[in-house]
């Protein structure tokens, strides 16, 4: 998007989706639980380091844009 303001903005509403979305995946136990949570903090590690490359070389828009795909992406695979 054009501005990194909205890209933050549109994050924050699609991100408590998901997590709403990975509460009620947790809750529900077993094995699809503890593949989430497995998945949940490797993606959350792997998102900081990147968002961390990118503050660092000044490109503030990417890593809201880096953000959004990835809240996109879990918002469709646990909405199935």
């Amino acid at each position: 998007m054009f501005n990194p303001w909205f890209d933050f903005y549109s994050s924050a509403l699609e991100a408590q989706q998901v997590i709403w979305l990975r509460t009620l995946r947790i809750a529900g136990g077993g094995k699809l639980a503890g593949r989430e949570a497995k998945q949940m903090v490797t993606e959350k590690v792997e998102a900081a380091a990147l968002a961390g490359m990118l503050f660092a070389t000044g490109s503030a828009g990417k890593v809201a844009g880096v953000y959004r795909r990835k809240i996109r992406a879990n918002k469709k695979r646990l909405s199935i």
